[in-house]
């Protein structure tokens, strides 16, 4: 068997002791140093050399910035779905508040405008809730939260901040009925506000606009025209806003004009109304000549008789 030897070889030993290169390697680089220090001789080099390594620094330091983009990317995409987890939570708790928000702040424009209308027409008109609307489809009616205990009476005006909304027709001790403009049965005097001429606007049940009836081709009204009560029925005061003209139609064939209008008031939406108090009583209407003749015939009869 062959035994390596225990020894490097010769060949390594060729040269001066690692004592003497040490020393000798260490007072070049002092030598340098003093030489940069003092007459900046490499400052060339470096410069050189730092362009050269520029690409391989930047490239050692690629995988530990990727590393810490990816790190931060998921971090970021937590917290952006724990921040939109709890925004989603808030979100439902206050849904039912922010919904209701408008719809308070729409009504209490309503109730403000309501209370103006009610300084300006009577001051002992009553503000009352509907309830619900009528049962029967082929009648337009409600009822409101207010009756014969809040002094409200059958035969009152009932209108809203936009105008006019029926009349009250029955009452009981805590709730009224109310019926609508737009029910086949109600008719409201009005007049023409641009031109002044006098008409009876009639309802014409579910799903119709009232009518004008009864009125010449000839007429003074257009499309677009606002009706307001005339106040000669002495239940609606007078200028109350009720309609607007919508559809005129004056070659009907016939002897009167057919003549539609919209409601101006929310007969079918408004959650606050204002109840009108008794208007005052109108006067006595004049007899007639031919009734006093009527009247006085009768008497002369007996007169005669012996």
């Amino acid at each position: 068997m062959r035994h390596l030897p225990a020894e490097p070889p010769a060949f390594f030993h060729r040269g001066p002791s690692p004592l003497a290169r040490l020393a000798f390697f260490g007072l070049v680089s002092v030598l340098l140093l003093f030489a940069d220090t003092r007459y900046r001789y490499l400052e060339t080099l470096r410069l050189y050399a730092a362009v050269a390594l520029y690409p391989l620094q930047q490239a050692a330091q690629v995988p530990g910035a990727a590393l810490a983009q990816i790190g931060t990317y998921f971090a970021t995409q937590r917290s952006l779905a724990d921040e939109n987890a709890a925004l989603r939570q808030r979100l439902v708790e206050q849904g039912a508040a922010a919904q209701g928000f408008a719809s308070e702040r729409r009504e209490n424009e309503r109730l403000r405008t309501l209370l103006e209308v009610r300084g300006g027409v009577a001051a002992g008109a009553a503000t009352v809730e509907v309830l619900y609307s009528g049962r029967d489809p082929f009648a337009q009616k409600l009822f409101v939260g207010k009756g014969a205990a809040a002094a409200v009476k059958p035969g009152a005006a009932v209108i809203d901040a936009d105008g006019v909304v029926g009349q009250v027709t029955r009452v009981y001790p805590h709730m009224a009925e109310v019926t609508l403009i737009t029910d086949k049965d109600h008719a409201v005097p009005v007049k023409v506000e641009r031109s002044g001429v006098r008409s009876v606007l009639y309802g014409a049940g579910t799903g119709n606009l009232p009518q004008l009836r009864f009125m010449s081709p000839n007429a003074d009204v257009e499309v677009g025209d606002t009706l307001v009560t005339s106040g000669i029925d002495g239940t609606y005061p007078p200028g109350l806003a009720v309609a607007q003209v919508v559809a005129l139609e004056r070659n009907t064939g016939q002897m009167f004009a057919r003549i539609s209008a919209r409601p101006l008031a929310g007969v079918d939406r408004s959650r606050l109304l204002l109840v009108l108090s008794e208007a005052e009583a109108p006067p006595p209407r004049l007899e007639e000549p031919a009734e006093v003749e009527a009247a006085r015939k009768p008497g002369r009869g007996k007169a005669r008789r012996p």
